[in-house]
C-alpha cells in the first residue's frame, strides 16, 4: 500500500530539511559566539550566561578527559535532578566526545546499576543528595570516577522565590578515592583536547522507562538528535527571541529537546526549575518573561487551575507544546477562551529524540498526534499481521525519519523486535494504537498494552479519561483494567477533585454523569476519589502503578 501523505501542510514550510552535519555541541559554541552576555540558564533568579557556560563546559570536559579518562565514544553517566550542572555536564561530555546515558534520578541503587553496567559508564556525575546511590558503585567497582555537584553552588543572587529544600542545601565535602567536588574539577581549569567529533557520533543513550522487564537504552546520534531539535524549531518557528520555562525532567527527551538543546539551538534562554511548583512556575513566567513552555498535559492542567493565576501576568506565553498524553478537551477549550493559547499538540518517544509527528501551528487539531513532519513516513499496520490498514482504521503506528535512533544498545533481538521493512525504509514499531483521519492527521488511541477487554468491548482509558475532565468538579483522572467476574475486565476510574467540588459529591454521582456523557460499555464500573494520583519524574500519571495495586488487592480479596 502507497504510504499517504497529509492533504495539508504548513504554509511556507518545506517537506525536507536540509539538516545540520554538524555535532550537538557546535550549537552551543555557535550561540555562545553570538551571544556571549545573553543568558543562557536562569535558575530561580541566577543567570548564567552563553559565555560562562562555553567556558565551564570545556573546563569540565578538560577534566573528564584528562583525570577520568574519558575518550571518543565512551559513556558517562549524568544522574541529576534539573539544574544549570545538568546543562554543563551533558554538554561537557559531549564536548569530550562522550556519550550521554541520562540516568532518572528517581532511580534508586539497584537502578541506577543497571544503567551504568548496560552502558558501560566508567564515569558519572551526580547530585550530592543522590551520592548515597552512587557511591557504592566505586566501591563494587562498576564506576571508577564520580563527580558531585551542589545545586546551591549555582545559586549566585538573591530570590524571593520558594526553592526546594535540596537546592538550597549546601555544598557537602565528599571526598575518598575516585570522588571529585564539582567546583575542584572545575577549578582545575583543564583544557580540552581539540574537538574532532562528527554528526554520526553517538551522542546520547536515553534508557525506556522499562515497563516490561530492563530498561532499554535507545542509541542516538548527534544527527537524530538533531534532526528532531531542528524540526522542532523550524515547524513551531524558534527564535532566539524567546526564553523556555524548563522545567520537564531533562533526563527524559521532552525536558531534554523542549528545555535544553532546543534553546541552545535558537540561542534562547531556558528559564529552569529543579521541581514543579506551579506558584514558582506562575512567578518565573512573569518575571522573566517566558513565551514558550513544554509541559505534559497533567503540568498544564495543574497550572492552569492555580487560584492566584489571576493576580499574575502570563500574557508573554505564546506556545504551549508538549505530547506524552493527550490534552483533555475542556483544558484546551479554556486555554484558547480564556488565554488565547492553542496547545499545540506533537508526538515523539525516547526511540525518536521526541518530536517526529506535530500539529501545524496554524492549523492543529486537538486532542491529536499531528502529521508527519520533514521527511517522516508514518503509517498504521495491523499489529498481528502487520498489514497496513486504510484510513480511519485503528492499528499500531510506525515510523520511519531522520530521528529514529539507531538501535537497542546491546540488545539486537529487542531491535530486530522493534524494527520491519517497507518499501526500502525501515520502520520503527511504536506499540500505539492510533488511526489516520481524512487529512493525514494521526489520533491517539491509546498503547497497546493498556486496551480494557470488557465483555467483547475493547474499551480505551485515554478516551474515556479526556471525557471525565469535562466534569465540572474533577481535576485529575486515571482509567485503570480490574478483574470482573462477568465482563472478564472492566474500569474503574480513579479521580482527584477540584477544591471547589461540593463535600458532598460522591462515587455514584460520577458514574451518573458518565452515563450521560459515553456509551454504557466505557462507564466505569466503580469509581475511588483520591487526594492525589502518583506521577512519573516527568509528569505523568502512573496508570500502571495503580492498575498493579489494584490487581493486588482484587487478587488479595478473592
Amino acid at each position: 500500500m502507497k504510504a499517504q501523505q497529509s492533504t495539508y501542510w504548513p504554509k511556507g514550510l518545506p517537506r525536507t530539511l536540509d539538516l545540520p552535519r554538524t555535532s550537538l555541541y557546535y550549537n552551543l559554541e555557535v550561540a555562545a559566539t553570538r551571544y556571549p552576555d545573553k543568558p543562557a540558564v536562569v535558575f530561580y533568579d541566577s543567570v548564567l550566561s552563553y559565555a560562562g557556560l562555553c567556558q565551564q563546559v570545556q573546563a569540565l570536559a578538560g577534566y573528564l578527559q584528562q583525570e577520568c579518562g574519558v575518550r571518543p565514544g565512551d559513556r558517562v553517566a549524568l544522574y541529576s535532578q534539573n539544574c544549570p550542572q545538568y546543562v554543563i555536564g551533558y554538554y561537557a561530555i559531549l564536548r569530550a566526545q562522550g556519550v550521554v546515558v541520562p540516568v532518572n534520578p528517581m532511580n534508586l541503587a539497584e537502578e541506577l546499576q543497571y544503567c551504568v553496567a548496560d552502558s558501560g559508564a566508567r564515569t558519572a556525575l551526580v547530585a550530592q543528595e543522590l551520592y548515597g546511590n552512587a557511591q557504592p558503585l566505586l566501591a563494587s567497582g562498576d564506576l571508577d570516577h564520580l563527580v558531585v555537584h551542589a545545586y546551591a553552588d549555582y545559586l549566585t543572587e538573591a530570590t524571593d522565590l520558594a526553592v526546594p529544600a535540596a537546592v538550597t542545601a549546601p555544598r557537602q565535602e565528599h571526598a575518598g578515592s575516585g570522588v571529585t567536588l564539582w567546583q575542584d574539577a572545575l577549578d582545575r581549569n583543564l583544557t580540552p583536547a581539540a574537538f574532532a567529533g562528527k554528526h554520526d557520533d553517538l551522542c546520547v543513550i536515553g534508557y525506556t522507562s522499562g515497563t516490561t522487564g530492563h530498561p532499554k537504552g535507545c542509541v542516538h546520534s548527534h544527527s537524530t538528535v538533531m534532526a528532531s531539535v531542528a524540526a522542532s524549531a523550524v515547524w513551531r518557528g524558534g527564535s532566539p527571541a524567546f526564553s523556555a520555562l524548563a522545567i520537564a525532567p531533562l533526563f527524559h527527551f521532552l525536558g531534554m529537546q523542549g528545555g535544553m538543546n532546543g534553546p541552545i539551538f535558537n540561542g534562547a534562554t531556558a528559564v529552569l526549575m529543579q521541581r514543579w511548583d506551579r506558584d514558582v512556575a506562575l512567578k518565573l513566567i512573569e518575571r522573566h518573561r517566558v513565551s514558550l513552555w513544554s509541559a505534559p498535559p497533567s503540568m498544564i492542567v495543574d497550572f492552569f487551575s492555580n487560584p492566584a493565576l489571576a493576580d499574575h501576568d502570563v500574557s508573554s506565553l505564546s506556545k504551549l507544546m508538549g505530547g506524552g498524553a493527550a490534552m483533555p478537551e475542556a483544558i484546551s477549550r479554556k486555554l484558547a477562551e480564556e488565554f488565547s493559547i492553542t496547545y499545540n499538540e506533537a508526538y515523539g518517544l525516547t526511540e525518536t529524540a521526541a518530536f517526529i509527528l506535530g500539529n501545524p501551528i496554524e492549523r492543529g487539531k486537538r486532542q491529536c498526534l499531528g502529521i508527519a513532519s520533514f521527511g517522516v513516513d508514518a503509517r498504521i499496520v495491523d499489529p498481528a499481521t502487520l498489514e497496513e490498514l486504510p484510513q480511519g482504521e485503528t492499528g499500531e503506528i510506525i515510523l520511519h525519519g531522520p530521528q529514529v535512533m539507531l538501535e537497542y544498545w546491546n540488545n539486537p533481538e529487542a531491535t530486530a523486535k522493534s524494527f520491519l521493512e517497507r518499501d526500502g525504509k525501515r520502520f520503527l514499531r511504536t506499540g500505539d494504537l492510533g488511526y489516520m483521519d481524512e487529512e493525514g492527521y494521526f489520533f491517539m488511541v491509546d498503547r497497546l498494552k493498556r486496551m480494557i477487554n470488557a465483555s467483547g468491548f475493547k474499551v480505551w482509558p485515554a478516551e474515556v479519561e479526556s471525557i471525565m475532565y469535562g466534569h465540572p468538579d474533577i481535576h485529575e483522572a486515571c482509567i485503570i483494567a480490574v478483574p470482573d467476574p462477568k465482563r472478564g475486565e472492566t474500569a474503574r476510574a480513579l479521580v482527584v477533585l477540584k477544591p471547589t467540588a461540593p463535600a458532598n459529591l460522591t462515587e455514584d454521582d460520577i458514574i451518573a454523569w458518565c452515563k450521560q456523557h459515553m456509551a454504557a460499555y466505557k462507564v466505569p464500573t466503580s469509581v475511588a476519589i483520591l487526594d492525589e494520583l502518583p506521577k512519573s519524574g516527568t509528569g505523568k500519571i502512573m496508570w500502571r502503578q495503580l492498575q498493579e495495586d489494584a490487581r493486588a488487592e482484587s487478587s488479595n480479596c478473592a
